[in-house]
C-alpha cells in the first residue's frame, strides 16, 4: 500500500485530498496544526487505520518516526520500505484575506509567510529524501491586481511585496520560487497548482470568504457586507472540480516541472453571483457596500488552456449547482448540531 502525506490535511481543500485518497486506496498522513484547519473536518476519518492525523507545525522539522501507520512499527523503529512516501500534497496555509476573520492570513501574517516559506523547504526535503513527488498549492494571487485578462501561467503578476496581502501573495510566490529551484538543482519531482477561488463542502463560516460569508448572512439573517466595486470579478470553482484537477495533476508524469492554472472560466460580478444565490433561496440578503480593501483584485479569470491541454480538465459544475450542494451541507452540518 502507497502512503501519501497531505499538508493542511484538516483543512478545507486537505480534508477532500485525505477522502478521496482513502477511498483510492492509498494509505493517509494528514498533518495540520489546526490554526486555520479543524480537527472536525476530519475525524470520522480516524477510525480508518489507513488514516493518521499527526498535530504538527510544518515550520518544524517532521521526523520520519513520526509517520509510522498505525499498529505496525513503534515510533522510534522509523519506515519499513513499503512505508516510504509516494507523494507529499503541501496544501498547508491559511487563505482567506479577510481581516476580521480569525483563520485569515491577514491575522496570521507571520505564520502564513513562515508557512510558506520555510515549511515549503522541509516539505521539498521530505520529498527529495523518498524520491517523492510533491504537488504545491499555489494560487491565483501569484498574478496580483492582474493587467492581463484573462491570466495565463506565462503572465509574471502585478503584486505588492509589502502590502497588507504581500504575507501569502509574496509567500506564495516563494513557494513557487523554491520548487522550481528544488528542480533545477535536485530534479526533485515537483508539480505546481495555482488555485482560483474555490468554495463547497468542508468550508468555515469563520474563513471570511465572499462564499461563507454570503451564506453566513443568510443563515443568520444578517446583512451582507461587500468589499468591492460593481465591477469587481471572481472565477468561483467548485471543490469537486478542483479536486479531480488535483488528482490528474498527481497522475500526470507531464506535470512534473510544470505550474497549471485550476479554476473556473465564468467570470461573474460579486452583484452576478449574489443575485444568483437570491434566485436559490427565493429571499434578497441584505448588501452593504463596503470600500475596496487595498490591493484587492479587481478581475480574477483563468486561462486554463494549459489545464486542457495537459490534464483534458475543466470544471463541469455551474455555479448555480455548486452554490446550492454548498448552502445544503452548511444547512445539513448546522441541524446535525
Amino acid at each position: 500500500m502507497k502512503t501519501i502525506l497531505i499538508t493542511g490535511g484538516a483543512g478545507f481543500i486537505g480534508s477532500h485530498l485525505c477522502r478521496l485518497y482513502l477511498n483510492k486506496g492509498y494509505r493517509v498522513v494528514c498533518i495540520d496544526n489546526l490554526l486555520s484547519g479543524s480537527y472536525d473536518n476530519i475525524k470520522d476519518l480516524e477510525a480508518n487505520p489507513n488514516f493518521q492525523f499527526i498535530n504538527h507545525d510544518i515550520t518544524h522539522r517532521l521526523s520520519r518516526s513520526q509517520i509510522t501507520p498505525k499498529g505496525s512499527l513503534p515510533p522510534k523503529a522509523g519506515f519499513r520500505t513499503d512505508h516510504r512516501l509516494h507523494a507529499i500534497f503541501h496544501f498547508a496555509s491559511p487563505a482567506s484575506p479577510d481581516p476580521k476573520s480569525p483563520i485569515s492570513y491577514m491575522s496570521h501574517p507571520i505564520k502564513t509567510l513562515m508557512v510558506n516559506s520555510l515549511g515549503t523547504k522541509h516539505m521539498l526535503d521530505l520529498a527529495r529524501q523518498h524520491d517523492a513527488q510533491i504537488i504545491l498549492a499555489s494560487t491565483s494571487e501569484v498574478y496580483g491586481d492582474p493587467q492581463i485578462h484573462p491570466q495565463p501561467e506565462t503572465y509574471y503578476g502585478n503584486v505588492s511585496p509589502n502590502g497588507p496581502r504581500s504575507c501569502y501573495d509574496e509567500g506564495k510566490r516563494f513557494l513557487e520560487a523554491i520548487s522550481f529551484t528544488y528542480y533545477r538543482k535536485f530534479q526533485t519531482k515537483i508539480k505546481i497548482v495555482r488555485i482560483f477561488n474555490t468554495y463547497g463542502s468542508y468550508m468555515s463560516l469563520r474563513d471570511g470568504r465572499f462564499i461563507p460569508n454570503l451564506i453566513k448572512s443568510y443563515l443568520e439573517g444578517r446583512p451582507f457586507y461587500k468589499y468591492s466595486n460593481d465591477t469587481t470579478t471572481r472565477s468561483f470553482t467548485y471543490i469537486d472540480d478542483l479536486v479531480r484537477g488535483i488528482d490528474l495533476v498527481f497522475q500526470s508524469d507531464k506535470m512534473v516541472g510544470e505550474v497549471v492554472n485550476l479554476g473556473n472560466p465564468e467570470e461573474l460580478s460579486l452583484n452576478e453571483a449574489i443575485d444568483i444565490f437570491n434566485s436559490l433561496v427565493n429571499k434578497t440578503v441584505k448588501v452593504i457596500q463596503k470600500p475596496k480593501r487595498k490591493d484587492d483584485p479587481t478581475r480574477r479569470k483563468p486561462d486554463i488552456t494549459k489545464a486542457h491541454q495537459l490534464l483534458s480538465w475543466e470544471p463541469q459544475v455551474k455555479f448555480k449547482e455548486g452554490i446550492q450542494k454548498t448552502l445544503t451541507w452548511f444547512q445539513d452540518r448546522l441541524s446535525a448540531k
